[in-house]
């Protein structure tokens, strides 16, 4: 006789002690923040280099002195990777003479007009370190100092970093505490949130200077890029680049580029706006009403890239390498030539203490500044 079927309560215990006897092997995850050393600065502090790989295989590693984005690897077209930011294989280039490649900026970036302010009826005098004017923060800004790094723990791959700026450093008031998260995303975007809070009447204007050439850095200038900046103002400098305090508007102008243009077809026009310049060098008052949305938008025809910034500040520098002189030796000992970069730095205007009519950049006790930049990759 045939032996009779097994019942459901036997097919359901024969079904626990195969997957108890045989369980799957769960598939390999993916590392995503991978600490190493970076290197230690001349006083002896040690520094660390972080890099973040999202699902996609985009990659960016940043290290915690200056909060320097060091490499940003994203692909074209043909699915080819390129690293699309200047910058340095090791801490010595960092720590030497360069033009703030990938650095966090503060307490302010961009230019201080004749390098003081004055807050609440006193007058605060800044480090002279552009010509008359205070640029980036002073002799030593935020880009120049080890932040407190911690690793993030949501599903992105995230780092934070914090700084404490104390009361009178490079001539600034309060106690200034300052929190910048990097986010890589999966949707190929770098995400920069800044926070910060002061015990005393201060001036902010944080930002990032990443150094972008969407070709690959080293190769060649950006001149056939093409950009797109959601501005129709923009404020027009002195020949020490500190805005006159006008928005002026773009239309008729070489700084028109609400439509995608080349970024070399006008920077040479004889305007005394790029000439004082020497190319585009000025900030740009984007059109958003506050919250996060797109400020511009830059092509690399060749390679397909297509980087979008958004942001929820005011303005953005437009800045197109036009100090870099082929001196600064890079990665692999690239020279980093003339307009070989450039630059979008989400911000509030320049020499904002001493323009009331501009967007007050003045931070009180008991407030908490916040803004959000993205930069987001992808291809055409």
């Amino acid at each position: 006789m045939p032996k009779p079927l097994p019942g459901a309560a036997t097919l359901a215990a024969l079904a626990i002690l195969s997957s108890c006897s045989s369980p799957k092997p769960e598939p390999p995850k993916t590392v995503k923040i991978n600490k190493q050393p970076f290197g230690q600065t001349r006083n002896g502090e040690s520094v660390e280099l972080y890099t973040l790989t999202n699902k996609n295989g985009v990659e960016t590693s940043i290290t915690n002195y200056g909060g320097r984005v060091v490499t940003l690897k994203v692909p074209g077209r043909a699915g080819k990777f390129a690293d699309v930011v200047l910058g340095f294989d090791s801490l010595d280039g960092y720590l030497g003479n360069n033009p703030y490649f990938g650095a966090l900026i503060g307490r302010y970036g961009n230019r201080i007009g004749k390098a003081k302010f004055t807050l609440d009826g006193k007058e605060y005098k800044l480090a002279a370190n552009d010509g008359a004017n205070s640029l980036h923060g002073g002799v030593v800004g935020f880009d120049k100092v080890v932040w407190k790094a911690q690793e993030g723990t949501g599903e992105e791959p995230s780092l934070k970093l914090t700084y404490l700026s104390k009361d009178g450093e490079e001539g600034y008031p309060g106690n200034l505490s300052v929190t910048v998260v990097y986010t890589l995303t999966d949707k190929n975007e770098l995400k920069i949130d800044y926070t910060a809070g002061t015990d005393k009447d201060t001036v902010l204007n944080l930002t990032n200077h990443a150094y972008f050439n969407l070709a690959g850095e080293g190769v060649g200038d950006i001149l056939g890029h093409e950009i797109m900046l959601n501005a129709d103002r923009f404020t027009p400098i002195d020949s020490g680049l500190i805005p006159t305090g006008e928005l002026k508007p773009v239309k008729g102008t070489p700084f028109d580029l609400t439509k995608p243009t080349a970024i070399g077809a006008h920077i040479n026009d004889k305007d005394q706006q790029i000439q004082f310049g020497k190319g585009y060098d000025h900030n740009f008052v984007f059109n958003g009403g506050g919250g996060l949305a797109l400020a511009a938008r830059v092509v690399e025809p060749k390679s397909g890239r297509v980087m979008e910034v958004l942001t929820t500040q005011p303005g953005v520098q437009f800045y197109t390498g036009n100090f870099l002189d082929g001196s600064v030796h890079g990665k692999g000992g690239k020279a980093y030539s003339y307009r070989s970069a450039f630059c979008l730095e989400t911000q509030h205007f320049p020499d904002s203490p001493n323009k009331p009519d501009f967007p007050s950049v003045v931070l009180k006790p008991g407030e908490k500044f916040e803004s959000t930049t993205i930069y987001r990759f992808t291809t055409q």
